[in-house]
């Protein structure tokens, strides 16, 4: 209910203030289940997408972020969850398949599932490795994958709680990946490689859009690399 009463007048505030711009809509299906799988710059990502679609998008968000004891992060939990964000664990073991089932539901559903293969927003505004789940997710429901490219969103929201006007924000839609044709050209590989190269045509199909420069690596160890380096520069200062 929150979704529907609140998309109005967050697009037209974004309208006002930030102009973005959104291109080739019309590629998502009006009906039916469909991934939308975009590359993550800012959290704003999850706004200014969304607000520019007629179709209610469901994100898959960090459950940390749904369970604070305190007032403020119980309110917050419960906007985001009424948002059509859904808590899923992402500490390892049985993790990932929580969110395989929390997205499958959606896509069962008939509704519109919106993804970010990296798996974490990117800490350099390049194009890092995509993890499975994508791949996993198109096989078992069969919905269309549809890639989008965020541009200018790095920049616009870089060390900023609010994103500045400038470079305008552009949502660039494509064509669906031809997953079943990268299955036929896959014959005899395992179960891994198939989903692997899934996979990669989808990052492919959004750094052809994006012109973001790719890093062949995932952004989850970048970022744990940089932590660690960042905690043992404090230690020796």
């Amino acid at each position: 209910m929150l979704y529907e009463l609140a998309k109005p007048p967050v697009a037209a505030v974004m309208r006002l203030v930030w102009a973005p711009r959104i291109r080739g809509a019309e590629r998502i299906p009006r009906t039916g289940a469909v991934i939308l799988a975009s590359n993550h710059l800012s959290w704003a990502d999850t706004v200014f997408l969304p607000a520019q679609l007629e179709r209610t998008v469901h994100f898959l968000g960090k459950a940390d972020l749904f369970h604070g004891r305190s007032v403020p992060a119980r309110i917050i939990g419960a906007i985001m969850r009424q948002l059509r964000v859904m808590p899923v664990d992402r500490s390892g073991g049985g993790a990932a398949q929580g969110a395989i089932d929390a997205g499958l539901s959606v896509l069962v559903r008939g509704d519109v599932l919106g993804i970010y293969p990296e798996g974490t927003r990117s800490p350099d505004g390049r194009l890092y490795r995509g993890k499975t789940g994508v791949a996993r997710l198109a096989l078992a429901s069969g919905a269309p994958v549809v890639p989008v490219a965020m541009i200018g969103a790095f920049e616009a929201s870089q060390g900023r709680l609010l994103p500045r006007r400038r470079p305008r924000i552009v949502a660039l839609v494509g064509e669906p990946v031809d997953v079943e044709g990268v299955i036929a050209r896959s014959a005899g590989l395992s179960e891994a490689e198939v989903l692997r190269r899934v996979t990669d045509e989808v990052i492919a199909a959004i750094r052809a859009m994006s012109g973001q420069e790719y890093v062949d690596e995932y952004a989850t160890v970048v970022k744990a690399r940089q932590k660690a380096a960042s905690q043992d520069g404090s230690r020796d200062a």
